[in-house]
Parts: C-alpha cells; structure tokens; sequence
C-alpha cells in the first residue's frame, strides 16, 4: 500500500532593510504564506477492532460447524465411526506405520529404478476414468512446471481449531515436498492451482457447483466420481494438463473429514505427494505410501526420491518409458551413493 506523501515545509528568516525615503513610511515586507496542514495517513481499523472482527468470524464458524455437525445425516455419524475402526485395524495388523527409513525394507538403485517406473510412467486409471488393470496404463512422464499452490477448501463442519490444525500440517508437507523435489511448492489462501478439499460426506455429496467453480473446466465425471466415492476409499486426488500436454495445471484432492488423525495425515500425504506427479500405486512398491497395501502411513525415504528422480532436470516431461528408463537408473544410482 503507498502512504499519502506528506511534504515538509521549512521558513526561511526573511531579511528585510528599513529603506527611509525622506518622511515616508517604510516598505512594508511581503506577508508570509501559513504552512499547509500536515497530511496524515488513515490507520485504518486499530489491532483492537481487527481482534474482535477476527474472534466473531471465529465465533461464527464455530457455531456454524457445531450446528452442521448436530444436523449430519446418519450416513456422515456412523462413517466417523467406520473410520475410526478401521484405523484401529489397520495399527493392530502392524499397517500404518510411521518409520520414514525402515530398517526391514533396504533399497538399491535397480529398486528405486524399478518403482519409479511402476508409480510414475504408468497411470492407474486409462481413458474415461476407468480403472486399469496389470499395474496400470502406460503413460508418459509429467509432473509441475509452475509453481505448485495447495488451497484448502473446508466445509462447515469444521470448526476454527480443525482448519488451523490442517493448514499447519499441509503447510509443513508442503515445505517437505518442496525441498524433496527442488520445486516451488507452498500453502496459499487464495488463487491456489491444487485444491485440497476437507468435506464431511453430506457436504461432499453436495460440492459439485463449488467445485466447478475452483477447477474450471473440471469433467463432470471427475465431479461424480467424487460425490459417489466409495466408503472404502478415504480420499482421492486428480490433476489436470492443458490440452494433451504433459505438464499439469491444476489438481483437486478430496480428503474425508470423518477421518482418525493418522488417516487423516495418511491421506495428505499420499494424494499431495501423488498429486505432484507419481499417479499410480504398485503392489511391489516398497517401503512406500504408493502401495494399496497400507503398510506405511507417511512419506518413506523411498518415496522422496522418487520425487526427487521426477524432479531431476535430465528428465523432461512427456518421456516414455524407453526414453526415461536409463535416465532414471543413472540419477537412482548417483543419489544412493549420495545417501546417508
């Protein structure tokens, strides 16, 4: 914001010589022009109003997101609790787990090589969003070339406290998906390329307007996918190129708000880190988030490198499997001899 300039003003003394011409009166000195007033800038709201503004609209979302929760549906009530369960079942069946380098799961370069091209050069779903099978389609190549801006879009179910918490945390993955990769990535309030979306079930049945507005352009089938998504699915994520290029543009990742807490960051993880370019899950993908298996919650060391690999520069996307495969051994190679 520019401030008004506010010019100074000095006098200088004036002078005068008393010049007497026979009896006649002096000369008299030419007036002195008054200062002009001082411009002030406007403050603005003092910090005292901007507090209290903030603390209604706090107020507001809070009352609103326990009068949402208190008018859920029956489906919304009981999934909180599915979730919860199935959390719990997951960490009895030692699923879940949170070791970033396990020690039971060592990686060599010919596996780093291997899992690269399973999770990034084939595509879990083909043409028309159908899922395909045999480890996925093949695909080339893509990642981000702008800089990636995560938005989060909350229903009204969640209150001041809950989206706080979530902004911090993505906020935190962001900054680790940035340094894993080299690429600008960040959380954002507004104008965001890759939206995260915290919906109960009542308001993900109902976000297709809203959605539409924030991806333009979005396939009314991706929006039907996510209004109907399956119980057994805790949340899914999609990401958009321009034409038929390989570089995306936007990305929409749908997060169930009935979620546990380590399901929750589960799910943070692995769509953002997928929404980044790595699209499809292995079954042979190990130690690694990118594996329906669920054996690991968080983001392994594995799979920073394979951010890292889809980052490299000597990569370029569009690549085919042919073209990226030596690529992909050789920088595998390189940072296993790097690592620590």
């Amino acid at each position: 914001m520019t401030l008004p300039r506010v010019r100074a003003w000095r006098l200088l003394p004036l002078l005068g010589l008393l010049a007497v011409a026979g009896c006649g009166a002096p000369e008299p000195s030419p007036p002195v022009a008054d200062a002009p007033p001082t411009i002030r800038p406007d403050p603005g709201p003092s910090q005292e109003a901007l507090r209290k503004a903030r603390a209604e609209r706090n107020r507001a979302a809070n009352a609103a997101a326990a009068e949402a929760l208190v008018k859920a549906s029956a489906a919304s009530t009981a999934q909180r609790d599915f979730y919860s369960r199935a959390e719990q079942s997951l960490r009895a069946q030692g699923r879940l787990r949170r070791d970033r380098v396990p020690l039971d799961a060592p990686i060599d370069a010919e596996t780093l090589t291997r899992n690269f091209i399973a999770v990034a050069l084939r595509d879990e779903y083909g043409q028309g969003g159908i899922q395909a099978g045999n480890g996925g389609a093949p695909a080339p190549l893509r990642r981000w070339q702008d800089p990636v801006r995560f938005q989060i879009e909350f229903g009204t179910t969640s209150d001041v406290a809950t989206r706080r918490a979530w902004r911090v945390e993505v906020s935190q993955f962001a900054a680790r998906l940035a340094e894993a990769t080299g690429h600008r990535v960040s959380l954002t309030d507004s104008g965001g390329n890759f939206i995260v979306m915290v919906l109960s079930d009542d308001e993900r049945r109902a976000i297709g307007p809203r959605l539409a507005q924030l991806v333009p352009g979005i396939p009314a089938q991706d929006i039907a996918v996510m209004q109907d998504l399956d119980a057994d699915n805790f949340c899914t994520v999609f990401a958009y190129s321009r034409g038929a290029a390989p570089v995306y543009s936007n990305a929409v990742a749908l997060i169930r708000a009935e979620l546990p807490p380590l399901l929750q960051s589960s799910c943070i993880h692995e769509e953002l880190a997928q929404g980044m370019g790595l699209a499809n899950d292995s079954p042979d993908a190990r130690p690694s988030i990118f594996n329906d298996d669920e054996e690991f919650a968080l983001l392994t060391r594995h799979d920073e490198l394979l951010l890292r690999i889809l980052y490299d520069p000597r990569l370029r996307p569009g690549m085919t499997r042919a073209e990226a495969e030596p690529v992909v051994r050789q920088i595998a190679t390189e940072l296993l001899g790097q690592d620590i």
